[in-house]
């Protein structure tokens, strides 16, 4: 049964079905700030994402997420930055799905002006 919500009432607020990122941001603040940390040493070692220009970055952000991963397994911090090697792996994954994702949206716009 659907109830109708009058849009210019007061209080009204039509955000049903819409993404909530607050579950996100909120249920895992603690693990988005350590891989915020990842994106600022990364930042403070090379610069400003500078990450989203990288030859085949897709392929070797994932292959930096594996050894990450793989490193892990043996001790828990990275060397070099003394991050955990899970905020590394899970930056790595996101510039991956973040690289990936521009790719489909470019494309998809140049399908778009061909029209």
């Amino acid at each position: 049964m659907s109830t109708y919500i009058d849009p210019h009432q007061p209080g009204a607020k039509l955000d049903t079905g819409k993404t909530r990122p607050g579950l996100m941001i909120a249920g895992f603040a603690l693990a988005l700030s350590r891989v915020s940390e990842v994106a600022t040493f990364g930042a403070n070692k090379y610069t400003d994402n500078g990450w989203v220009s990288v030859p085949k970055g897709e392929q070797r952000y994932t292959d930096a997420m594996y050894r990450h991963l793989l490193a892990d397994a043996n001790h828990k911090f990275d060397q070099e930055s003394g991050i955990e090697h899970l905020a590394h792996a899970a930056w790595n994954a996101l510039a991956v799905l973040e690289l990936q994702l521009r790719k489909e949206l470019s494309q998809e716009q140049y399908k778009q002006t061909e029209i």
